[in-house]
């Protein structure tokens, strides 16, 4: 039985121009496209679309990998309206690509995407899960969720006398001060 599930995800990237003294474009993950072919082996981004200040870019193709430990996260996410998933990326100074970002990773366990946002090197931004996705996640939540019940830990009884703190000091014993017995 295999128990890591994997899905091809392209991503899709825009550039959008703003008005800004020290950058020409924003960017920002809008999309992400189930079973997606992988792009040419030169890693040239296709454009998708295209408007008078924008392109949408299908900027790769990653696999969307599913654990049966993160079950709770996916399932979180699937509580949400609309339900996502989150795309990281890097400055592509730091990957070594002529691009100005480059997507590394998709994940639809929110608190995968929190630890990446917590480092402050990447960017992380959520997109609309598409309905393919999510039945697929939801599949694989029914295959393998497992229920943990809340345990509250109980607290031990204070320690009667036998602590460091408790004991009483010790009388006769030679007093030092400075180093010097007195």
């Amino acid at each position: 039985m295999r128990r890591q599930e994997q899905l091809p995800l392209g991503v899709v990237l825009e550039r959008r121009e703003v008005d800004n003294p020290w950058t020409d474009y924003a960017w920002k993950a809008v999309a992400v496209i189930p079973g997606a072919g992988s792009l040419d082996p030169r890693g040239e981004w296709r454009i998708l679309e295209s408007g008078p200040d924008w392109v949408r870019y299908h900027a790769g193709t990653l696999s969307l990998e599913l654990f049966p430990k993160e079950t709770e996260g996916y399932k979180v996410n699937l509580s949400q309206h609309p339900p996502r998933v989150f795309v990281g990326m890097r400055s592509g100074e730091d990957m070594e690509s002529s691009h100005d970002l480059v997507p590394f990773i998709v994940t639809v366990c929110p608190y995968e995407a929190q630890d990446y946002l917590d480092s402050g090197e990447e960017q992380v931004e959520p997109v609309a899960m598409p309905d393919g996705v999510i039945g697929f996640l939801r599949a694989f939540i029914d295959q393998h969720h497992v229920d943990e019940p809340f345990v509250k830990r109980k607290r031990k009884p204070a320690d009667s006398g036998d602590s460091s703190f408790g004991r009483r000091p010790q009388i006769g014993s030679p007093r030092r001060m400075n180093g010097h017995d007195d």
